[in-house]
């Protein structure tokens, strides 16, 4: 029998039959009305689950099989190299991309390789020591490295998300991530995809330089040519890409200082919620829950409460753990990361409200400040060491501090008390806002809000809360020629697939501007 290439077959099976070829083949073939030794070869394009109703199925979208389409491989680069300030998915997979076309790069980040990082993350979480430029956020591959690698993105429409997945996959991330439908690498995998990332740019002649921190942009008759780092080197090129991440507050300065224009943007800040991740497999799975097959039950839920502020919950982790992502000592941000297995007995999500331009000072760094005296108000709470400030659910709808709380995957430790007044230090009435979704959500997972779940703070780095602006066909700055604002930081992508998208775009405008590339 033929079947078109590009046709896809949704088919649904139980538990226990997803992983039987037999299975899947026999369901198909009756579904076509055919024999089944009529079916050609079939291969498996995308697989999610189902819990809807009272069941628990796998969906699974089929189609013939396909040869495989190798991703683009890197060339030898050479010439006037483009300087690419930050080591994350956006600066990365933007000097991939030029490496694809022959041209340089020299990617400069503030941080450490992944193994060197790994060091300063024990000393985070052991030992409540910040390192400004080696922590969760900063460091080879960015926050995604040590902060789980989830490549869910919803950013189609920006670029080609099989690419970017067949990259990581040739790098060495799982296949199953190719046909997942929320796939995820896990923060014990990454770093060894993002290490080979590397390597394979440096063995094409790009270079990546690290402990290497950009203090200024170095322009000439309204370009951009360089930067110049903290130790007084200078590094020249035809253009300068800015792809650091959402954390990466002295670089607004650095934007200041060189006469470009930055804007205030809409973010997020809220919470964490942890709760026992076999409370949450019963709330999704019902009586399948603890099946073998499955894995870790996820969610996600959103909420308008009653002054027409987004509450949602975000990068929420199945199986996973709660982590210190304080980049400055005198703050404390708290972000979440699954392994591969997601096998610890926690989920944790952050809760979330979104902050408007508005709520702000109105200034383009205003909500930099309401992070900061966030983070502040978190530390002062919390008692130092990185102990973070934590309320049980229950409490803190009754408005109420606690004076217990659960156990948690917080390996800095918990201070109990009350998260609402940490909450209030901002002057905006986020508690009052989250009271209100909790209780919706409750209503949409029935047993959400019960005396196991805790809420840790603060989850403040959601997103940038700056946007750099650029032209939007050629993606760089209307302020200086040959800069291209790039990924999280820049306000343009919330993730590692759509930072890394970004990075690929504006790769791409640098290819297709001829002035950068006269001799």
């Amino acid at each position: 029998m033929q079947l078109e290439a590009e046709r896809d077959f949704s088919i649904d099976l139980g538990l226990d039959e997803a992983d039987d070829p037999a299975a899947l083949a026999q369901r198909l073939a009756a579904q076509l009305g055919v024999a089944l030794e009529e079916l050609p070869p079939i291969e498996l394009r995308k697989r999610s689950i189902d819990a809807r109703r009272g069941r628990v199925r796998f969906h699974l979208v089929v189609g013939a099989a396909r040869p495989p389409e190798p991703s683009a491989p890197v060339r030898e680069v050479s010439g006037e190299p483009v300087i690419v300030v930050g080591g994350g998915p956006a600066g990365l997979f933007c000097a991939y991309e030029l490496a694809r076309a022959g041209i340089r790069a020299i990617v400069v980040d503030r941080g450490k390789p992944v193994q060197a990082r790994r060091r300063d993350l024990k000393g985070l979480t052991q030992h409540g020591r910040v390192d400004p430029d080696s922590n969760y956020c900063f460091g080879e591959g960015g926050a995604g490295t040590y902060s789980d690698g989830k490549l869910y993105t919803r950013s189609h429409k920006r670029g080609d998300v099989r690419d970017v997945l067949e990259i990581l996959a040739l790098h060495g991330a799982p296949h199953d991530i190719l046909i997942d439908a929320r796939p995820h690498i896990g923060s014990n995998k990454l770093p060894k995809v993002i290490s080979a990332m590397r390597a394979r740019l440096e063995g094409a002649g790009s270079e990546i330089r690290f402990g290497a921190r950009a203090t200024e942009l170095i322009a000439r008759d309204g370009r951009a040519t360089g930067v110049r780092l903290a130790d007084g080197t200078e590094l020249l090129g035809r253009a300068v890409v800015l792809a650091t991440g959402h954390s990466a507050r002295d670089v607004h300065e650095l934007l200041v200082r060189a006469h470009v224009r930055l804007e205030a943007k809409a973010f997020a800040m809220g919470v964490r919620i942890e709760h026992p991740q076999p409370l949450v497999d019963g709330i999704q799975y019902g009586r399948f829950a603890g099946h073998p097959k499955l894995p870790a039950a996820a969610y996600k839920l959103a909420y308008t409460p009653s002054d027409g502020r987004g509450a949602f919950s975000f990068c929420m982790c199945p199986g996973g753990w709660i982590v210190p992502a304080s980049t400055e000592p005198d703050g404390l941000v708290v972000n979440g990361m699954s392994l591969s297995r997601r096998d610890s007995p926690y989920a944790n999500s952050g809760l979330v409200v979104s902050v408007e331009v508005g709520d702000t000072d109105g200034t383009p760094l205003g909500g930099v400040a309401l992070q900061a005296r966030l983070e502040r108000a978190a530390a002062q709470a919390g008692g130092g060491a990185l102990r973070a400030p934590a309320t049980r659910a229950t409490d803190f709808v009754r408005r109420r501090a606690s004076s217990t709380v659960p156990a948690t995957s917080y390996q800095p430790g918990l201070a109990a008390t009350d998260l609402g007044e940490v909450l209030d230090a901002t002057g905006l009435p986020l508690a009052a806002r989250l009271r209100e979704a909790l209780a919706a959500f409750d209503r949409q997972m029935r047993g959400y809000l019960t005396e196991e779940a805790v809420l840790v703070g603060v989850e403040s780095r959601t997103s940038s809360p700056v946007r750099v602006p650029r032209d939007p066909a050629k993606l760089e700055s209307p302020d200086l020629r040959a800069l291209y604002p790039c990924g999280e930081g820049a306000g343009y992508a919330g993730g590692i697939v759509s930072a890394a998208l970004d990075g690929m775009r504006v790769a791409r405008a640098i290819l297709g501007d001829r002035s950068l590339h006269e001799a």
